[in-house]
């Protein structure tokens, strides 16, 4: 039966197919933040009009090629409108990031771990273990949960623990206190910490306590049951570099680009996994020439974000602009810049070296696509669904090119 409706039956044409199979991977990515914003009261009729329209396409075998491209780029349009209003949310509730540091070693007391992606969640958490003595760290994509000051302004929300989703089977082990995820990024737990793990939202896992509702009284007792951690401070790094906290700067950032101090600007980032070649990342952050700025945000970040990368006149050589959605404020910022500059973002000196692992980084690619956005890197390998006539209209129409090595990328 698989067979029968697996993936290679989508459509006889391998070019079609693979245009549905971008098509379906980027309504995943777009549903994902979709469901971000209900959670935060945010609602827009028309994307969700598209997500019928979109997938009673698949079906339709009156379609081409062409048809399912423009599909797809109206996809990247949508996920523009859900990515700003999950800003949109955040900022309403929670203020404009600020350029925040945020301690990566331990404080005495009981913990609990947050990882995933939802705010809202680690708000109300904050809320239910105020004055219990239990300290808060985020882990992950909840990293930039540091940078609003809605939710630091909660004391024991004290640090971040750990890096990107695949190295969770080293890491929770060592964590001594509860652990919940919100989102996705879940991996099949450990015996050694199932007994304390939890999960909410669309996130679960079999035989692992699903915490139903706002109630999470069972991780706080838990996290209570545990030794938690001894006193060890740690490096500190800064999160907290939106659109907002940039474009404050940007009578700055202008005059250092015009007077010569700042000649590039590279955004590195997307999602990290555990495929031998992400190195690359490292590599060409440590490689960027020193009168060059590094753009990051979602957890590909974690490749070299401890990674002691100085200033130029004040401005940090590395601003964190948070979460994979905030691939929103990256684009507000060269979009301000580049009517600084009185140019299109293309003639920007700007570069974007991007990674990928599942649908919402598919999602963010369309969107910049859909902006008209050319020149981007992809890694560390391309998606197995594009078959090589996509790629040479990618290539012909936007001049998206796979990485190679950052010594040769750099050189372009």
């Amino acid at each position: 039966q698989g067979e029968e409706y697996g993936i290679l039956t989508l459509h006889e044409n391998e070019d079609i197919r693979s245009a549905i199979e971008i098509l379906i991977y980027g309504l995943k990515g777009m549903a994902a933040y979709a469901d971000h914003c209900q959670i935060l009261g945010k609602h827009d009729d028309e994307v969700y009009g598209f997500f019928h329209k979109a997938l009673a396409a698949t079906v339709d075998p009156t379609l081409g090629l062409m048809d399912f491209v423009g599909l797809t780029m109206e996809c990247g349009k949508h996920n523009l409108t859900i990515m700003g209003l999950l800003n949109e949310g955040h900022v309403e509730r929670y203020g404009h990031p600020v350029p925040t540091k945020v301690q990566l070693g331990t404080k005495a007391g009981k913990a609990i771990l947050v990882s995933g992606h939802d705010l809202l969640m680690l708000e109300e958490l904050l809320k239910q273990t105020e004055g219990k003595g239990i300290n808060i760290y985020t882990h992950g994509e909840m990293l930039p949960a540091h940078g609003y000051p809605g939710l630091k302004k909660y004391s024991h929300l004290v640090g971040n623990f750990g890096g990107a989703w695949q190295d969770q089977h080293k890491e929770f082990p060592e964590f001594p206190g509860a652990i919940i995820f919100n989102t996705n990024c879940i991996q099949k737990p450990a015996d050694s910490y199932t007994g304390r793990l939890f999960t909410w939202g669309l996130v679960a896992w079999p035989n692992i306590q699903h915490i139903e509702g706002w109630d999470f009284s069972p991780v706080i007792d838990k996290a209570l049951s545990l030794p938690g951690f001894d006193e060890a401070p740690g490096k500190e790094i800064l999160v907290g570099f939106g659109h907002n906290a940039v474009l404050g700067v940007a009578d700055k950032v202008i005059e250092a680009v015009k007077g010569g101090a700042v000649k590039h600007f590279f955004l590195i980032g997307g999602c990290d996994g555990a495929k031998p070649g992400r190195n690359y990342y490292t590599e060409f952050a440590e490689k960027v020439p020193q009168d060059c700025v590094i753009l990051t945000l979602a957890c590909g970040k974690y490749r070299f974000n401890k990674l002691d990368f100085g200033d130029i006149g004040g401005i940090p050589r590395l601003l964190d602009i948070g979460q994979c959605n905030d691939a929103y404020s990256a684009i507000q910022i060269a979009v301000a810049l580049a009517g600084a500059f009185e140019c299109g973002v293309n003639d920007l000196p700007l570069s974007m070296v991007l990674s990928w692992y599942e649908q919402k980084a598919v999602v963010i690619l369309l969107t910049l696509l859909h902006l008209g956005i050319k020149n981007i890197k992809l890694g560390p390998s391309l998606p197995a669904f594009i078959t090589p006539n996509v790629l040479n209209f990618l290539v012909e129409n936007f001049n998206i090119a796979p990485i190679t090595t950052p010594d040769q990328d750099l050189k372009q």
